[in-house]
Order: C-alpha cells, then structure tokens, then sequence
C-alpha cells in the first residue's frame, strides 16, 4: 500500500513547478524534507506547505481548462515573454 504522506521527487518538481534538481538542492539544504529509500529519494508532501494540496479531479479540470484558454488566447504573448 502506498504511503499518501510520501511523493516522488519528480512529483514535488512538478507541483513547484522548478526542476528535479532544484528540489534536490532544497533537500540538501534543509528546505524540503525527505527521505532515502534506495537510490531514491521521497518527500514528505506536508513539507512542502500551502504549495501543496489535494486537489479533487474536478478542481484539477477546471485548472487544465483555464491553462489551456489562457495559452491559446495569450500563446503568443506568453511565447515572447520567455524570450525575455
């Protein structure tokens, strides 16, 4: 059984929206905590504070759907302003 307190790092990447090894970085440095199991590491998701939350399935909807009209009535936009 899984252990719903315990995300992958890929996971806690994505929920921060920074990369792997930035969480690796907040790990070492004590921001994040986590654990060793194996090779790999797992964080405590309630380490991660007000960033993290459970979403139902219909929250998470109504997000992807609002992302995806704002990408495609702003794409443009949005593309130049990463140029910057």
């Amino acid at each position: 059984m899984k252990n719903k307190d315990f995300i992958s790092v890929k996971e806690a990447a994505e929920i921060m929206s920074i990369s792997r090894v930035a969480v690796f970085k907040k790990i070492k440095k004590g921001e994040i905590e986590a654990q060793k199991v194996g090779r790999a590491y797992v964080v405590d998701k309630r380490s991660l504070g007000s960033i993290y939350q459970d979403l139902t399935a219909t929250q998470k909807n109504r997000i992807e759907s609002a992302v995806s009209r704002v990408v495609r009535e702003y794409g443009e936009a949005l593309r130049k302003l990463g140029q910057e």
